[in-house]
C-alpha cells in the first residue's frame, strides 16, 4: 500500500506521466534521475554532468511539500516496471528503507572508497556525500544574542510560544531527524518532546525552506531547518543567525545528514547510469556544492573546497544510528501523523 492506495493503482496514475519504457532500454545514452535535493541546487549540477559524460538526462524532482517521500512512493509503485536509474536523495532514512524493500542494486563508483564508512552501505547499495546540518535559524531582530536558543529543547520554551516553527515532520530531513530522536531517546521521551512542541504552539510549515523564510520575515522568532536553507537567507542579507544546537561535548549533538545516491534494481539504463553515478559521487561535485548557494559539507576524501558552514570537525555531532532510525520509522511516523495531522 502506498499513500493508502494499492501499488498497482498508484503505478497506473504515475504511469500516465511518463512515456513507456519498453523499447527505450536499449538507448544507453539516456539516464533517468530522480532527485529530492532542491531543484535549484541539483538541476544545474546534473545537467552539466550529463553533458560532460555525453548522456541524455531525464530528471524528475520532488516538491517541497512531500520532500523525498513523493519520489520514494513513486519508486515503490514503479518497482514492477522500473523507470528510474539513479535516485539522488537529500537524506538517508528513505534510502535505507528502499534497500530493505529490495529495490536497490549494488554499484561501485570510482570514488566509493572516498566515502566515510559511516556514510556508505557495506553492501554497496548506497553512498553518502555532501552533508547538511540540522540547525536553528534565529531572527536577530526578535531574539537578542543573550536569549538565543542553544538546543532543540528551546523550541518548547514558553517564552517563544507560537513563535517557533518546524517543517512537517513526515517528510525529508525533518522526518529523518524525528526518527533519529526516537532511536536515540526512546519512544517515550521523543513523544513527550514533540508533544511539548505542539503545546508550545509550534507552527508546522510545508518545508525547511518555508521555516527559514518565515524566520527571515519575522513571522517566527526561530525554527528548525537545514544549513542550506538557512544559508540562503544569510546570503540574501536577512537578519538571521545560525545556531548549531546541543553542540557541546556531553550534549545531544548537532545532527548531520548526508545526501545519498542509489541505483535502482532493474534500472533501464544501467551502463549509462554508472557513468553518471561516477560523475555525481565525486570530490568535484562536492566542491561545487560546498562553494555554491546550498553550502553543502564535503564528506569525500579529496574534496578541496572548505565548507562554508560548521562541520563535525568544529561542532559535536549527534552520534546518529541511521539503521536504528529506519527501524523506528514506522512507529515514529504513525505517532507524528496523529499529532500533526493538520
Amino acid at each position: 500500500m502506498i499513500l493508502g492506495l494499492p501499488a498497482s493503482v498508484v503505478l497506473a496514475v504515475f504511469g500516465n506521466l511518463w512515456p513507456a519504457v519498453g523499447g527505450e532500454a536499449k538507448n544507453e545514452g539516456t539516464v533517468v534521475v530522480y532527485s529530492s535535493l532542491d531543484r535549484e541546487f541539483s538541476d544545474p549540477v546534473l545537467k552539466d554532468l550529463a553533458k560532460g559524460v555525453g548522456i541524455t538526462l531525464r530528471p524528475k524532482y520532488d516538491v517541497e511539500s512531500t520532500k523525498t517521500v513523493g519520489l520514494v512512493n513513486t519508486i515503490i509503485a514503479e518497482s514492477v516496471r522500473p523507470r528510474c536509474d539513479l535516485f539522488w536523495n537529500n537524506e538517508i532514512l528513505n534510502t535505507i528503507r528502499l534497500k530493505r524493500k529490495g529495490l536497490l542494486q549494488p554499484f561501485h563508483p570510482s570514488h566509493a572508497d572516498a566515502a566515510p564508512a559511516t556514510f556508505k552501505d557495506p553492501d554497496g547499495m548506497w553512498y553518502g556525500f555532501a552533508g547538511r546540518a540540522r540547525i536553528l535559524i534565529v531572527n536577530t531582530k526578535l531574539v537578542p544574542a543573550s536569549d538565543r536558543p542553544k538546543g532543540i529543547a528551546d523550541l518548547a520554551d514558553p517564552r517563544w510560544k507560537g513563535k517557533i516553527g518546524i517543517a512537517k515532520p513526515l517528510f525529508g530531513t525533518t522526518a529523518t531527524h524525528a526518527a533519529c530522536l526516537f532511536a536515540a531517546w526512546g519512544d517515550d521521551k521523543a513523544k513527550a518532546y514533540y508533544q511539548s512542541l505542539k503545546a508550545n504552539g509550534v507552527q508546522v510549515l510545508s518545508g525547511n525552506k518555508q521555516v527559514a523564510t518565515a524566520v527571515s520575515s519575522g513571522q517566527l522568532a526561530f525554527g528548525l531547518t537545514d544549513t542550506d536553507d538557512a544559508m540562503g537567507e544569510l546570503d540574501a542579507g536577512a537578519p538571521v543567525a545560525i545556531v548549531y544546537p546541543d553542540r557541546e561535548p556531553g550534549q545531544l549533538g548537532t545532527l548531520f545528514i548526508p545526501n545519498t545516491l542509489v541505483m535502482l534494481k532493474g534500472a533501464p539504463h544501467p551502463e549509462a547510469a554508472k557513468l553518471l553515478a561516477d560523475a555525481i559521487l565525486s570530490p568535484a561535485v562536492e566542491d561545487r556544492l560546498a562553494d555554491g548557494p546550498s553550502a553543502q559539507i564535503p564528506l569525500l576524501k579529496g574534496a578541496r573546497k572548505p565548507a562554508r558552514v560548521e562541520t563535525p570537525a568544529t561542532v559535536h555531532a549527534m552520534p546518529a544510528d541511521f539503521q536504528a532510525a529506519a527501524d523506528a520509522w514506522d512507529r515514529t511516523a504513525a505517532f507524528l501523523a496523529r499529532e500533526f495531522a493538520d
